[in-house]
């Protein structure tokens, strides 16, 4: 093989990306895969009192407690019955090059996938009244469109700086 198709070559791998698409009221997200830390199946959750509506309660991860964000609730949708697909995504979302592991309750989880940094299209959303900055793009699906979702956008300041502090209480 000579250079010139070794350079092409490398080009394309360092322009993919590996994202898990999973459903949301019958919508398509997805975010990358280097946030997810594993997938798994939605037990007893724990509610624990004067948590932000958003905030479902823990669950024993491995003997430590892990906080459950209901992302239906959290992205302004009704909150609905756990389903056999219903599945919590642990996730690490970064505040102040801190890793924070939290849940992420979803309707199902589809996929993982690699898209070429060429097939991303600017999210028509930005700039809207709602405050839609968590969405980095979407690409398109068979007729419907995905969005891209940086988990870290998704929370406000706020949020972040409780789900810190719980973390912290924890690791304490």
């Amino acid at each position: 093989m000579n250079t010139e198709s070794q350079k092409n070559i490398k080009q394309e791998v360092t322009n993919s990306w590996s994202y898990l698409s999973f459903e949301l009221n019958n919508e398509l997200l997805a975010i990358p895969v280097f946030r997810v830390l594993e997938i798994i199946e939605v037990p007893v959750i724990t509610e624990v009192p004067k948590m932000p509506d958003f905030v479902k309660g823990v669950v024993n991860m491995r003997g430590e407690p892990l906080p459950v964000i209901d992302t239906r609730v959290k992205l302004g949708m009704n909150s609905i019955a756990h389903t056999v697909n219903t599945c919590i995504v642990v996730v690490n979302i970064e505040v102040e090059n801190k890793p924070i592991t939290v849940g992420i309750l979803v309707d199902s989880v589809s996929e993982v996938f690699e898209i070429s940094e060429s097939e991303i299209q600017n999210s028509p959303l930005t700039g809207m009244k709602q405050n839609l900055d968590f969405v980095d793009g979407m690409i398109k699906v068979d007729d419907k469109f995905m969005m891209l979702v940086d988990i870290n956008k998704i929370f406000a300041r706020n949020e972040i700086d409780f789900l810190v502090r719980e973390q912290e209480e924890v690791n304490a």
